[in-house]
């Protein structure tokens, strides 16, 4: 089992910048890739970006591309999720989430793991 634990959510303003962390622990040995998900009221969950944890490959949904960066810091089993440039359509609820294997980052059902989700909240 791994267990996630995200934090670093709050209200900000559009433009501002805000850094999202996500702590594993348990048996995170068996982790291929962490991602970041998020889920608006009403709208379905959305891939923001994953990270391949041995390469430190990177993958961006569409949304983000080019304003929010993934990192990882696999002696501490953290990864983060910067993010610059927030809009309003950037509010939602973000899950950090762990791979056990390869498969297409986007899809929310190749990740075994996932956390309670810390909320985001951009005003314009």
């Amino acid at each position: 089992q791994v267990q996630l634990v995200e934090s670093g959510g709050g209200l900000v303003q559009a433009g501002d910048s805000l850094r999202l962390s996500c702590a594993a622990s348990g048996r995170t040995i068996g982790v291929y890739a962490m991602g970041w998900f998020r889920q608006a009221p009403g709208k379905e969950r959305e891939f923001v970006s994953n990270i391949r944890l041995r390469s430190g490959y990177p993958t961006y949904g569409d949304s983000v591309k080019d304003r929010f960066l993934i990192s990882r810091d696999n002696a501490k089993n953290m990864v983060y999720l910067q993010m610059n440039s927030l809009k309003p359509e950037d509010t939602a609820l973000y899950y950090c989430a762990a791979m056990t294997g390869a498969g297409d980052e986007p899809d929310p059902g190749k990740y075994v793991y996932w956390g309670q989700g810390t909320q985001v909240t951009v005003s314009s």
